[in-house]
This record gives C-alpha cells, sequence and structure tokens, in this order.
C-alpha cells in the first residue's frame, strides 16, 4: 500500500508542478499581449501621431482614432479583469480580427501587416489559456 501512496503522490506533485509552470508561462504571455495593447491603445487614446498617421494610411478617417483606442482599452481592460477575462478575449479577437481584414483590404505584406494581429491573438489566448484552469478544463488538449 505504501508504494502505491508514494507514486500517487509524485504524480500529484508532478502535476502541481506543471500547473504552476503553466501558471507562470501564462501569465508571461498575457503580459507580453498586455504590453503591446496597452501601447497602441495609450497611442490611439491621445492620438499621438504614429497612431493618427497609421490609420489614416489603412484608410479610416482621422476622427476614427479616439473611438478605435477606447474600445480597444475596453477590451484589454475586460482581458486583463479576472472575472470577465474570457469576454475580453472574446472582444480582442474581433478587434484584432477587424485589423487583420483591413490589412488584406490594402494588400499589406502577409507575414509582417496581416498575421500580426492573429500573433497577438495567439498570445492573448494562449496566456489565458495556460494560466486559467477553468478553459484548461473547457477545452483539454489531450496527447
Amino acid at each position: 500500500m505504501m508504494a502505491s501512496e508514494s507514486l500517487a503522490s509524485r504524480i500529484e506533485d508532478t502535476r502541481h508542478r506543471n500547473t504552476r509552470v503553466a501558471t507562470r508561462l501564462g501569465i508571461t504571455c498575457t503580459t507580453l499581449a498586455a504590453l503591446f495593447l496597452t501601447m497602441d491603445t495609450v497611442m490611439k487614446v491621445l492620438r499621438l501621431g504614429p497612431a493618427v498617421e497609421g490609420t489614416v494610411a489603412l484608410g479610416y478617417p482621422v476622427n476614427t482614432v479616439l473611438g478605435i483606442g477606447i474600445a480597444e482599452l475596453v477590451c484589454l481592460a475586460l482581458y486583463l479583469t479576472p472575472r470577465t477575462s474570457v469576454l475580453g478575449a472574446l472582444l480582442l479577437t474581433g478587434y484584432l480580427g477587424g485589423a487583420t481584414a483591413t490589412h488584406v483590404r490594402i494588400a499589406s505584406p502577409l507575414f509582417t501587416h496581416i498575421l500580426f494581429p492573429t500573433y497577438v491573438a495567439l498570445f492573448v489566448w494562449g496566456g489565458l489559456y495556460l494560466r486559467d484552469s477553468r478553459l484548461r478544463e473547457l477545452v483539454p488538449f489531450r496527447r
């Protein structure tokens, strides 16, 4: 009986360690995505030159920069709030999908512009998946 208890204890320790590592990696991914999105949001809300110029170059009027920035800020705040993080991730996915569509419309380069919002979305969802055990239970990846 002692050997099986020892094995069970080691398995539980390994699961706990794996969960801790996943959580830390998830926090790292979330932080990277949040830093990028925060920088982008601040530039738009403050209507800084590069954000205004970039938005106009993408075919949007100057007066939409603030609204886009506020929408992104709301999505980001929901994502960073634990109780609403899944809703925030869903809304950010829509926001980033719009960015992808915009770059497709103006025929931007594929890997550096069109797919960049997809890279950010992968960090958003990957970070959430790794740091939220409820999401891992809902969408389990099995070997």
